[in-house]
C-alpha cells in the first residue's frame, strides 16, 4: 500500500474570547487530509487530522518540510511487516529525518496533526475504532465505554460580568457536566476570587470547579493566587507559570495543599520527563495534560505514558487539554482519567460526536473505524473540503 496524496488548509479559530495571555479573535488551525490506496467500501481511506486550540495552524513547516518528506518516503518505510497498512512509528522516524533534537517548537504541532491523520487511517483500514484498536494492540484490551469529561470555559470576554459567567456555568451543569473550568490571572486577585465565588454559588462545592490560569504568574503571584483559594479546595489549581518554569510549580507544590494540574504546553518527551523530575508533581494527587494533537502526536504521548509509568504514574491521572475526538479516543481506549471538553466554543473542532450527550460527566464514542470524525456533522463537512 501507499499515500497517493496529503492535504492541508488553514482555517480560522475566530472567537471573542481571552484567557489571562492570548485572545482567540485570529487563532488558526491546519486540517489535513492522508488519502491512500487502500479501498473501503468502494472508497479510498482517507485519514485526517488538525490541530489543537492554541497554536496557530503550522501550515509552512507542513507543506515545506513534512508532506513532501512523507511523500517521499518509500512504501516500505512508512507501512508494516506485512505491507498492509501504515505504521505510525516508522512515519515518525521519516518525519523527524534530518531533524536536530532539542527546540521542539512548532514543528511538534505540524507532525502531531499528520500523526492524528495517520491514525485515524490506521484504525479504518483495520476495520475498527481508534479506541479500540489502541485498547487490543497498546493496552491491556480494556475499553471505558464512557469517559469523564469536564466542561472548560469561563473565558473573559467583553461585556461579560459575573451574572454571565454564572449563567454560563448553570449551562454546563444542565447539559450533564458535573465539573466546570474556568480561567483566572486575567484580572487582579481580587476580582478573580468575586468570579469564583461566584461560580461556586452554581457548582456548590469546590470540587465541582477548575481554575486556569495559562501560565500568567511568576513564583510570588502564584503563591498569592494559590493562598487566596486553598480554603475553596478546588479541583485542581492550572498552569500557575511558564510550563517550563520547573522550579516555579516545584516551589508552588511545596505550599499549596491541594491538587494542580500542568503539561498542555510542553510538546515532547523529554519535556514531560523533565516536568516529572524537577516540577514537583505529586503522583497522587496532580494532574497532567499533554495534547496529543499539539506535542508530536500519539506516538509521542504513547512514549510519554511509559515514561509515567516508569516514575509511578497512572494513566489515571492524565486528562488531556484539547477537547477533541483523538484524545476521547485514547482516553476510552488507554485508559486515561478523562478528556477535557468546550461546549460551544472551537467549534467544529471541540466536542465529541453527534448525539452522543453528556451525562452525569461523561460521554460515550460511536462505534464507527477511525476516530469517529464522519460522525461529527460539522467538523466532517469542513474536512472534506480537502478533496
Amino acid at each position: 500500500m501507499k499515500i497517493v496524496s496529503i492535504q492541508e488548509k488553514a482555517v480560522p479559530i475566530s472567537s471573542s474570547i481571552r484567557n489571562s495571555f492570548i485572545d482567540f479573535s485570529k487563532m488558526t488551525a491546519s486540517i489535513v487530509a492522508i488519502q491512500t490506496d487502500v479501498i473501503r467500501d468502494g472508497k479510498p481511506v482517507i485519514g485526517y487530522g488538525f490541530n489543537s486550540n492554541g497554536r496557530y495552524a503550522p501550515s509552512g513547516l507542513l507543506r515545506e518540510r513534512f508532506i513532501p518528506r512523507l511523500l517521499e518516503a518509500s512504501p516500505t518505510d512508512i507501512t508494516n511487516a506485512e505491507g498492509t497498512n501504515l505504521d505510525p512509528e516508522k512515519i515518525f522516524k521519516v518525519l523527524m529525518t534530518n531533524e536536530k533534537p532539542g527546540g521542539h517548537g512548532e514543528r511538534t504541532v505540524a507532525i502531531g496533526t499528520l500523526d492524528m491523520a495517520v491514525w485515524d487511517a490506521v484504525a479504518k483500514i483495520e476495520g475498527v475504532p481508534l479506541y479500540r484498536l489502541l485498547a487490543e494492540q497498546y493496552g491491556d484490551g480494556n475499553i471505558d465505554d464512557k469517559v469523564f469529561v469536564y466542561a472548560a470555559g469561563g473565558y473573559y470576554m467583553p461585556d461579560k460580568g459575573l451574572t454571565e459567567l454564572q449563567d454560563e456555568m448553570k449551562g454546563y451543569l444542565d447539559s450533564g457536566y458535573t465539573k466546570v473550568k474556568m480561567k483566572v490571572g486575567g484580572d487582579s486577585i481580587a476580582e478573580d476570587i468575586k468570579r469564583i465565588e461566584a461560580v461556586l454559588k452554581v457548582v456548590g462545592s469546590g470540587d465541582n470547579l477548575l481554575v486556569d490560569a495559562n501560565g500568567r504568574f511568576n513564583l510570588q503571584e502564584a503563591i498569592a493566587f494559590g493562598d487566596a483559594v486553598k480554603d475553596y479546595k478546588l479541583y485542581w489549581y492550572e498552569e500557575a507559570g511558564d510550563p517550563l518554569d520547573y522550579e516555579l510549580q516545584a516551589k508552588l507544590s511545596e505550599v499549596y495543599p491541594h491538587a494542580m494540574a500542568t503539561g498542555e504546553n510542553l510538546f515532547s518527551l523529554q519535556d514531560a520527563t523533565n516536568l516529572i523530575r524537577h516540577g514537583g508533581m505529586n503522583p497522587e494527587t496532580d494532574f497532567l495534560q499533554f495534547d496529543c494533537a499539539l506535542s508530536y502526536g500519539l506516538t509521542e504521548y504513547m512514549r510519554i505514558l511509559d515514561m509515567l509509568k516508569e516514575y509511578g504514574w497512572s494513566p489515571r491521572n492524565c486528562i488531556p487539554h484539547g477537547g477533541h475526538q483523538m484524545s476521547l479516543n485514547i482516553a476510552a481506549g488507554l485508559g486515561l482519567g478523562g478528556n477535557e471538553s468546550y461546549p460551544g466554543i472551537f467549534q467544529p473542532f471541540g466536542g465529541f460526536a453527534d448525539n452522543y450527550k453528556v451525562e452525569n460527566g461523561h460521554v460515550g464514542l460511536p462505534d464507527i473505524p477511525g476516530v469517529g470524525f464522519e460522525a461529527k456533522e460539522k467538523l466532517y463537512t469542513l474536512l472534506k473540503t480537502l478533496h
